[in-house]
């Protein structure tokens, strides 16, 4: 598995891949680190629909809204890479900041979301997305994927990805990888890390809640009755919910019948932890 710190020696790299194989398809796994067996999930789906697999591990600055949890963000590059060996992984790119935004963090990178991006997420964490758009279209020009791999669980930033791809006319196909748990329910994250054992426990509330939105839809419509109930649950645990919504998997916009291509998805804090996740409503 091959490191590379600067993106003129990745483009070195995949000239080389393409020359000698026009045909190669490259799958593309964008990280911020402190990878899980969910990140494994996706490298394994890379490696089955591509010839070369190529991760990215990038704490990305203009994505976090709050200082203090870009700081506290955990960073484990070693053990990172290690995991990324041992399944498989053709090529890390582990740029620097400055390497990503040769001109600063401060310039004018604005994208039209449509309304995407004011809810949920967007309403909480004011231009989290705006940076999340920004750093994907940066690597999405270096690394020059044919397909690239995200996880269900930020059911959210797919949205926008997707949009963004559709817009910015990028040449790659977003592959959507179903969200990966642990045995009792909890989805995984980077964010686990900063969790004791008791409130990981605790957190479960949100899979719970989740599952029950799910029970509740095979025979209530009224997404207004069904999201009473739900907070009703989930405050029952020890959580402070931030918000809990059902979505338009298309628009995001909140729904007021339940049907076929809605997702109910939750944001709390697990302590100081904020944790996010979210399940399909088929009606």
């Amino acid at each position: 598995m091959q490191v590379f710190n600067t993106a003129a020696r990745l483009a070195d790299f995949i000239k080389q891949l393409k020359t000698e194989n026009t045909a190669v398809k490259i799958g593309f796994v964008p990280t911020m680190g402190a990878l899980h067996e969910g990140h494994m999930k996706l490298i394994k789906q890379a490696k089955a629909n591509a010839d070369v697999v190529l991760a990215s591990i990038f704490v990305n600055p203009t994505q976090f809204n709050d200082p203090k949890d870009l700081e506290r963000y955990p960073r484990t590059p070693q053990a990172d890479l290690d995991l990324l060996k041992q399944h498989g992984c053709d090529g890390v790119f582990m740029p620097a900041v400055a390497d990503i935004y040769p001109n600063g963090t401060a310039e004018n990178y604005v994208l039209d979301f449509q309304g995407l991006d004011r809810v949920m997420e967007g309403a909480f964490r004011p231009g989290h997305f705006n940076g999340v758009a920004q750093v994907v279209e940066r690597f999405f020009r270096i690394v020059n994927p044919d397909l690239a791999f995200f996880g269900r669980k930020d059911f959210q930033q797919v949205a926008i990805i997707k949009h963004l791809v559709r817009v910015k006319h990028l040449p790659v196909e977003i592959v959507v990888v179903d969200t990966a748990r642990s045995v009792d329910g909890l989805a995984l994250s980077s964010r686990n890390t900063l969790l004791s054992a008791d409130q990981k426990k605790d957190a479960l509330i949100i899979f719970k809640t989740l599952s029950k939105a799910v029970e509740l839809a095979r025979t209530e419509k009224d997404a207004k009755k069904v999201k009473e109930q739900l907070i009703s649950f989930f405050n029952t645990g020890s959580l402070r919910l931030e918000y809990l919504e059902i979505a338009d998997d298309s628009t995001l916009q909140p729904v007021d019948t339940l049907k076929a291509g809605c997702t109910c998805c939750i944001a709390a804090f697990c302590g100081t932890v904020r944790l996010i996740d979210n399940m399909p409503l088929n009606g």
